[in-house]
C-alpha cells in the first residue's frame, strides 16, 4: 500500500515555507526559510520579498522531496492571499502559487488553495488540544495581521467572519518598529522579549480599542518619545503589556458581543510568553484560551498541508484531532 504525503506552500512577507503531513497529519518535512533584511530597515518591499521566494522554492523542494523519498504525493493546498476574502492580495504569494500548480500538473494531483490566515488557523489547531468547538474565537496576531475572528468549521474547511481589526499599525509592526527604534534588528520581537524579561517597570503605553477595533499608532508615538527617557528593557515589556491588554480588551468585547468562550491563538506575535501568560491569566476562570506551539505559531506552510489532507485524504483516516500530531 502506498504511503501518501500531502503538501502545503507559504510564502508570506518574511516567510518561506514548504511542508508535507501524512495521512494522519503527522509532520514528514517541515522547512522553511526566513527572507534577508538589511540593517537598519523595517521590512521588504513585496519586489524584494518576491525575488527571494523565487530563489528559495527550488532549495526547500529539494529538501523536502529528499526527506520523504519514497512517499507518494496525494495533493497539495498553497496560500494565494492575505486573508479569504475577494479582495485580499499580495504578490509575494505567487511564487508558491506557481510552483503548486506546477507540482500539482507534472505529479498529477489535485491542488488548492487557501489563505496565509487560515494557514495560521489551521496550524494552531493542530497543536491545540482539547478545542473542539463548532464555533470559536480567534486572534491572529503578527507583523501584517492583527484580526479578532470568528470562526466556524464546516466540514474540510473552516467560515471565517472578521469581528474587528489593527485599522492603522498592526502588533507586529509596532514591536519591530520600536525594537528597531531601539537598536535591534528586524524582526525584533524574540530579541525584544528577552529584553523585556530585564524590566523592572511597566510605563503602561495606551491601550486603543472600542467595539472590537483596535490601534497602535498611538501606543507607538508613546513609546518612541519613551526612548530617550526610559530604560530599554522597560520599553520593551511595556510594549507587549499594551498589545496584551489590548487583545484582553477587545476579547471581553467579543465574549459579549457573541456568547463564545473558546479562543484559538495564532500568529508569530502570539508566541510571546509575556502576551500568552498575561491573557492566560486574566481569562483563568472566563475563557478557555488554546495556543499553538511556538514552531507553529510563526509562519509556517503545516497548516496549508494538513488542509491539503483534509480535502483530499481518505475519509476513513483522515485527521480529525490533534492526537496523532507530531512536530
Amino acid at each position: 500500500m502506498p504511503r501518501h504525503l500531502f503538501l502545503g506552500i507559504d510564502t508570506s512577507n518574511y516567510t518561506t515555507s514548504f511542508a508535507a503531513v501524512d495521512d494522519m497529519a503527522v509532520v514528514l518535512g517541515d522547512f522553511r526559510q526566513a527572507l534577508q533584511v538589511r540593517e537598519n530597515t523595517r521590512g521588504l518591499r513585496q519586489s524584494e520579498a518576491f525575488f527571494q521566494h523565487v530563489q528559495n522554492l527550488p532549495a526547500l523542494a529539494e529538501l523536502l522531496f529528499a526527506h520523504t523519498s519514497g512517499w507518494t504525493a496525494a495533493g497539495i493546498c498553497v496560500s494565494s492571499r492575505p486573508r479569504p476574502l475577494v479582495d485580499s492580495y499580495m504578490p509575494v504569494f505567487l511564487p508558491g502559487l506557481g510552483l503548486a500548480k506546477s507540482l500539482a500538473a507534472a505529479l498529477n494531483i489535485p491542488w488548492s488553495e487557501t489563505s496565509h490566515q487560515e494557514n495560521h488557523i489551521w496550524a494552531a489547531l493542530s497543536t491545540a488540544p482539547g478545542l473542539k468547538d463548532d464555533v470559536f474565537l480567534a486572534l491572529h496576531v503578527s507583523g501584517g495581521t492583527t484580526d479578532l475572528l470568528l470562526v466556524k468549521r464546516c466540514e474540510s474547511d473552516l467560515e471565517i467572519e472578521a469581528l474587528g481589526t489593527a485599522g492603522d499599525l498592526h502588533a507586529g509592526q509596532f514591536v519591530d518598529r520600536i525594537g528597531v527604534a531601539l537598536g535591534l534588528h528586524f524582526p525584533a520581537g524574540p530579541q525584544l522579549e528577552s529584553l523585556a524579561a530585564l524590566a523592572g517597570h511597566d510605563l503602561q503605553f495606551p491601550s486603543v480599542h472600542s467595539n472590537g477595533q483596535m490601534s497602535f499608532s498611538g501606543p507607538e508615538s508613546a513609546a518612541r518619545r519613551a526612548v530617550d527617557r526610559a530604560a530599554p528593557a522597560d520599553i520593551a515589556y511595556s510594549v507587549f503589556s499594551c498589545v496584551a491588554r489590548t487583545l484582553e480588551g477587545v476579547l471581553l468585547w467579543a465574549e459579549k458581543h457573541t456568547g463564545c468562550r473558546s479562543v484559538l491563538l495564532a500568529g508569530g506575535v502570539m508566541a510571546n510568553r509575556q502576551i500568552a501568560g498575561y491573557l492566560s491569566e486574566r481569562f483563568a476562570a472566563r475563557l478557555s484560551l488554546y495556543s499553538a506551539t511556538p514552531k507553529l505559531s510563526v509562519d509556517n506552510a503545516v497548516g496549508a498541508a494538513i488542509l491539503a489532507l483534509r480535502r483530499y485524504g481518505p475519509v476513513d483516516r483522515c485527521w480529525e484531532g490533534n492526537d496523532t500530531f507530531e512536530s
